[in-house]
């Protein structure tokens, strides 16, 4: 059953860095729709992957249960140390895939703040952002 968790765990790793790239190719050419359209796909791979996670964790320590005298490397086949392995890669994948996404959103959000603060000037009042008194989005002059 563990080598069967482990497998499901991998599919829903890949399937999200799979969507992972594909939003990091869709903000670079400003497709934000498909992007948006994605949203609830990657938060349903997302609860499916901690789903199987807590199943995983859950057949370790049932199995650590059962075998209190050996040790957990002992427990587990070979094939489940090799998935096991493969997870632990396609998590650093995930991570680094995600870092890479958030840059590019990070950038996205800092040219539209700037365009918008152009268009319509703000300034502070205490902490908090307000609209200038004498912006407009046109000026008209006579």
């Amino acid at each position: 059953m563990l080598s069967h968790h482990l497998q499901s765990a991998l599919k829903d790793l890949r399937d999200l860095i799979k969507i992972t790239e594909s939003d990091i190719e869709d903000i670079k050419e400003a497709k934000n729709d498909p992007q948006f359209d994605r949203l609830s796909l990657k938060e349903e791979k997302l609860k499916g992957f901690e789903a199987k996670k807590a199943m995983i964790d859950h057949e370790i320590s049932s199995l650590m249960t059962q075998n209190p005298d050996m040790d957990l490397p002992k427990l587990l086949s070979e094939e489940q140390h090799l998935l096991l392995d493969d997870l632990k890669v396609e998590l650093n994948k995930l991570r680094d895939a995600n870092k890479h996404y958030a840059r590019l959103v990070l950038v996205v959000s800092n040219l539209y703040n700037s365009f918008l603060e152009k268009v319509v000037p703000i300034e502070m009042q205490g902490y908090k952002k307000v609209a200038s008194k004498n912006s407009s989005i046109l000026e008209v002059r006579v």
